[in-house]
Formats: C-alpha cells, sequence, structure tokens
C-alpha cells in the first residue's frame, strides 16, 4: 500500500515483492490489498470540521481520467485546504465530480458546511464561472479572492506576444502595492498604457480588478500567501505525480482512495508541522473592524 501511495506501478510492486520476498503479487491483489486503505481514508475525509473556524479557504480541482460505464471520462477531484483559527493549514476534503458546474461546486460546499465548516472570512479560487456562482450561493458576505496567477494569465493571454514581458512586470507591481489607493493608481497607469496596444488586455484587467485585490482587505502579513492558489497547486502537482503512474482510474474508488491516502498524509505533515500565519494580527484586524460597525452613527445621535 505504501509502494502504491508514493507512486510505484502495480507492475514495479509485482517485481519488488517478487525479488525482496520471493513471491509475486498479481495486478488484482495489489488493488485487493489497496482497498484496506478505504475505511481510513473515508473516516479521515468525512471528519467533523465544526471544533474550529476556518477564516481562509482556498479550493481548487483537478482533472482525472476514470473508467466508467466501459468507457474513460474525465473526472473533477474538488480539493478544498483551510487555515484553521490557529494558523494551521488542513485538508478539508476532496471529492470527484463529474464536471466543474455549478451543481458539482455547491455539492461540494454543502457536504464541507454539512460536517460544520464555518468562521470563512475569505475564499480564494480562479474565476472558474461554476465555481464562483456557487462561492457566492453558499459562502455569503464572505470576500472571495480571485486567484492573481490565473487573472494575470488571462490578461496576458489576450496581449499581442511583443507586449507580454512589459505588461507582467506592470502587473506584478500593481499586486505588490502596500495599499489601494497606489494599487488603483498604477492600474490606470497600465490601463493607459496599453489601451491602444493591448485592448482586450485592458478589458480583462478592468472588469477583475476588484476581485483580485480583494485580499487587500486584509493585514498585509496574509496577503502575499492568500493572494491565489499556488500553495493548492503545489500540493496538486504532487498528487498528479503520483496518479501520472496510474494514467487511467479504474474507477471512482480507486481514484478517491489513492487521492485521499495523499491528501490524509499531507495533512498530518501540516497539522504537526510549522505554523502557516500567526493569526494575532489578523484577530485583532476582526476586533477593530467589529468594534467599528457597532459604533452608534454620529448622525443617528445628533438626529435623535
Amino acid at each position: 500500500m505504501e509502494m502504491v501511495i508514493n507512486g510505484v506501478s502495480t507492475r514495479k510492486v509485482r517485481r519488488i515483492t517478487e525479488e525482496l520476498c520471493g513471491t509475486s503479487f498479481s495486478k488484482s491483489t495489489v488493488s485487493e490489498l489497496c482497498k484496506a486503505l478505504d475505511p481510513e481514508v473515508s473516516e479521515w475525509n468525512e471528519r467533523p470540521l465544526g471544533a474550529k473556524r476556518f477564516p481562509f479557504v482556498i479550493v481548487d480541482a483537478m482533472q482525472l481520467k476514470i473508467r466508467k460505464n466501459g468507457r474513460v471520462a474525465p473526472q473533477s477531484a474538488l480539493i478544498a485546504v483551510g487555515v484553521n483559527e490557529d494558523g494551521y493549514r488542513e485538508v478539508l476534503g476532496v471529492r470527484i465530480g463529474d464536471s466543474e458546474s455549478e451543481a458539482t461546486w455547491s455539492e461540494f460546499f454543502r457536504w464541507l458546511t454539512e460536517r460544520g465548516l464555518h468562521g470563512v472570512d475569505l475564499v480564494v479560487s480562479d474565476h472558474h464561472g461554476g465555481l464562483v456562482n456557487a462561492v457566492k450561493r453558499h459562502f455569503q458576505g464572505v470576500t472571495w479572492q480571485r486567484c492573481q496567477v490565473h487573472f494575470t494569465n488571462n490578461i496576458l493571454d489576450a496581449c499581442p506576444k511583443r507586449y507580454q514581458s512589459a505588461l507582467k512586470a506592470k502587473l506584478r507591481l500593481m499586486f505588490e502595492a502596500p495599499d489601494m489607493e497606489t494599487a488603483r493608481r498604477l492600474r490606470d497607469d497600465i490601463m493607459a498604457e496599453f489601451a491602444d496596444k493591448a485592448p482586450r488586455s485592458v478589458d480583462i484587467l478592468e472588469a477583475g480588478f476588484d476581485d483580485a485585490m480583494a485580499v487587500m482587505t486584509l493585514p498585509e502579513p496574509y496577503r502575499r500567501r492568500l493572494r491565489s492558489t499556488n500553495g493548492l497547486e503545489r500540493l496538486n502537482r504532487e498528487v498528479r505525480r503520483r496518479e501520472r503512474v496510474i494514467g487511467i482510474f479504474p474507477n471512482v474508488a480507486s481514484a478517491l482512495r489513492l487521492l485521499g491516502a495523499l491528501l490524509m498524509e499531507q495533512d498530518d505533515e501540516w497539522a504537526t508541522g510549522r505554523l502557516y500565519f500567526r493569526m494575532d494580527r489578523y484577530w485583532e484586524h476582526v476586533r477593530a473592524a467589529s468594534a467599528s460597525r457597532s459604533e452608534p452613527n454620529l448622525r443617528e445621535i445628533t438626529a435623535a
């Protein structure tokens, strides 16, 4: 089981066990042995989340090839990572669906909230339409942060190649601005400079600017890591490295088994590793915002 989880093909497992033990295991035997992981993975993936709040949630999907009803069909593995109130990352769960539609994402978010996900302040994701609509439906009042990496790629894809390098450098300066006033000024400069050179890019920038800069509402120490889905993308690449050995999963259960085991292992490492964030500045920010909202309006007092 450990060999399979770490990306060793069943063919190689057979050779290794034959050389070490003098006994070879067929592919079907290896698969049967790996099924012993299912109860453990299921228990972890269905665990209650309600003990702690998760102010920050990052979601993404990866495409898998899975055999269903006698044919190979693309499936989406939906994955969510949260940063809990103490500043540690946790893999909140994984589900496999037929697509990345709003209905599929809605079912995924409903599943997370039923397991106790609460206290969410910021959700980070790419700009997939179904995903964004599902976030707005299930996390009303929560700030949505559009991944700046995907946003940059969207802008550059619409830009003529000869201007891409210069535009990318200016976008980086805008994203790293210390405050929104500076970011807006840099945005306006970019739009003025590239209005004739790359009009489609300028339109994309103007339309998506506020969503891509939503993270600016947080204190500075939290912005860099929460402005994109890069942290989850790196986790996806690690999963992809193992998944590539298999190529096509024989069924949904086998895909969930491998992904769940890998994510469970990563979750254990994060739980015993270093803090991802020191949360004291964040909770000070929350208390200050709450106090500001609860202060009586001066005009109302005067009128009274």
